[in-house]
């Protein structure tokens, strides 16, 4: 059975890129979302395996966007995803339940070994 991976970015073309990437090597992508609340929305509707989360965002960022979903999931699996290497926003996301963090652009070898530790694959 497919991971289903639930994909939030605020940039399209960051989202197509991951999209991709996942599509190609077996995940299922069962949904996009631009900002954090349509996020949880969607975490409700679709019960993803995996959520990939940008920090910032319009609307609401990632970090509040996963303290919602841990909420709603303490089992949540959630990747923090962020151009800005910056060590504070790593440290909030991990405190926020966040599982990992992978830093844009992309690097796929580095995103498939992330999900893939994560989602225990």
């Amino acid at each position: 059975m497919k991971t289903k991976v639930l994909i939030v970015d605020d940039a399209a073309f960051m989202r197509l890129v991951l999209k991709n990437m996942l599509d190609k090597n077996g995940f299922e992508v069962v949904g996009e979302a631009a900002n954090g609340q349509e996020a949880i929305d969607k975490y409700k509707s679709l019960s993803p395996d995996l959520v990939t989360m940008d920090i910032t965002m319009p609307v609401m960022e990632g970090i509040e966007a996963v303290k919602h979903i841990k909420q709603l999931d303490a089992e949540a699996k959630i990747i923090m995803c962020s151009a800005m290497g910056q060590q504070i926003m790593v440290v909030q996301s991990l405190q926020a339940g966040a599982k990992d963090f992978i830093v844009k652009p992309f690097q796929e070898e580095r995103v498939l070994e992330s999900i893939r530790r994560v989602v225990g694959a």
